[in-house]
């Protein structure tokens, strides 16, 4: 394998940012491990190469992760960069979302990324060099109405990657937090078919104001994934990382948002997504 570098992402269907990370580090020469869950391994098949390989892997399972990781191990002897990219959206009023669904998306978009390091971090160790870039989100940062359990699993993100970041400095471990703006891909088209299984009750007369948000981070300004990934993929490559990637739509307003009193963000969200007007209706 020489120098290099061996990079293992999740989350890699079609469609997705994690099959734009395959293509953008595999343009950097890195040998990369592309991976998702069982059924949707047919959505990589346009992403083998001589640089992709891709391979079975569902991060809310603890045999699954492990197999996976050790499969790379066998074969590689290393794995230099971990993406932990997999996750799913989570759109629906708190009051109401079932906490399945909340569970679920806790087990993947947090629990997942943990799962993952905690599996390849030995191996890290043994070597004193590795890279973990954990993928967050602005609203991790800056929430918003009609996605906090979305936004609360990649809140939880930020406080594991800034414990993680000192746990493992003695190991030359880095740990890097990549924060994505809007960035077109299917996510949003994802959320919107998962509201198909809910009927709200309180929030009956807000189902559009719902919908909206699934796919807000889907609009005609929203940064090109490969864009997006190749920005990434070359500060994570650089002879020193930083400690977080913010980049892509949206970024500097979140920014904004992050410094303004609370009064003015709660104003702000209210209107943005329709929660202004008063209800006079209990369902």
């Amino acid at each position: 394998m020489g120098d290099q570098k061996v990079v293992l992402v999740t989350g890699c269907a079609k469609g997705g940012i994690g099959y734009e990370y395959c293509k953008a580090f595999a343009e950097q020469n890195c040998h990369v491990f592309a991976s998702d869950i069982a059924q949707r391994m047919s959505d990589m098949l346009d992403l083998r190469a001589d640089k992709i390989e891709t391979l079975d892997l569902d991060v809310a399972s603890d045999e699954s992760v492990a197999s996976a990781v050790n499969s790379i191990i066998t074969k590689c002897g290393k794995i230099d960069i971990l993406i932990n990219n997999a996750g799913i959206g989570s759109t629906g009023p708190l009051a109401e979302l079932p906490l399945d669904a909340i569970r679920k998306t806790y087990e993947i978009n947090t629990l997942g990324q943990l799962r993952l390091i905690q599996q390849v971090v030995p191996h890290m160790a043994s070597r004193r060099s590795g890279s973990i870039v954990n993928v967050g989100s602005v609203v991790g940062k800056v929430p918003t109405p009609w996605a906090g359990s979305y936004c609360a699993s990649k809140a939880a993100i930020f406080s594991m990657s800034h414990t993680l970041r000192v746990e493992l400095s003695p190991f030359n471990i880095n740990v890097i937090i990549v924060v994505p703006g809007a960035i077109r891909s299917s996510f949003g088209n994802n959320n919107v078919e998962r509201l198909q299984n809910y009927e709200w009750k309180l929030y009956k007369d807000f189902k559009e104001a719902i919908i909206e948000r699934a796919k807000a981070s889907q609009g005609g300004k929203a940064t090109e994934a490969l864009v997006f990934a190749r920005h990434v993929a070359t500060k994570v490559l650089s002879p020193k990382p930083p400690k977080v990637i913010q980049f892509g739509h949206m970024t500097g307003l979140f920014s904004l948002l992050s410094w303004s009193p609370l009064w003015a963000r709660d104003l702000f969200f209210s209107t943005r997504f329709k929660l202004n007007s008063k209800v006079f209706k209990v369902y």
